[in-house]
């Protein structure tokens, strides 16, 4: 292999072999969670976190959370409720958090993580509408939004896309 070449990445269930310490997204809330509060929060099943490692090596380039959460009917567009149950929540999956470290940023990773994250929520034997996330900034939530994200509330950085749609970015 050529020093400039890329080591093949993947991306794996966050464990106790991964090195968290030096993990810097630039949003601090973020740091603090992979660092502190992941661990915890997979072990007890509050949320799944995944993150993107090269190779062999055990320091996260990035890493994003998946959980069940719920969709109020009524907070979702009335063109999309016509087509659903009236049951008062419609299941889906929350991608709470997802963070590049700052020195892979701008390298493609955080849509890399977010297919995964779209593949992973497909794949799902259990049911789920939607994936909803909750962007922390403006800036994220222009990201999401080039993936046709949609917000649940008019002006809200929560958002959602209908695992429908998911489906059919797949298919092309």
């Amino acid at each position: 292999m050529s020093e400039s070449a890329t080591p093949p990445l993947r991306v794996e269930l966050l464990s106790d072999r991964h090195d968290r310490d030096g993990f810097t997204s630039g949003i601090e809330v973020l740091d603090r969670y992979l660092r502190q509060q992941a661990g915890q929060d997979t072990r007890r099943r509050f949320a799944s976190c995944f993150v993107l490692v090269a190779a062999d090596d055990p320091a996260p380039i990035g890493y994003y959370t998946l959980a069940a959460t719920g969709i109020a009917l009524a907070d979702l567009p009335e063109p999309l409720t016509k087509k659903l149950p009236r049951y008062p929540i419609v299941p889906a999956t929350l991608m709470g958090r997802l963070a590049i470290d700052g020195r892979q940023q701008s390298k493609g990773y955080g849509e890399l993580l977010l297919f995964d994250a779209f593949s992973r929520t497909l794949r799902n034997e259990i049911a789920s509408y939607a994936i909803v996330v909750d962007a922390k900034d403006e800036n994220a939530a222009q990201f999401y939004r080039r993936y046709r994200f949609i917000p649940l509330v008019q002006g809200s950085r929560r958002l959602f896309l209908p695992v429908s749609e998911i489906a059919k970015i797949f298919a092309t």
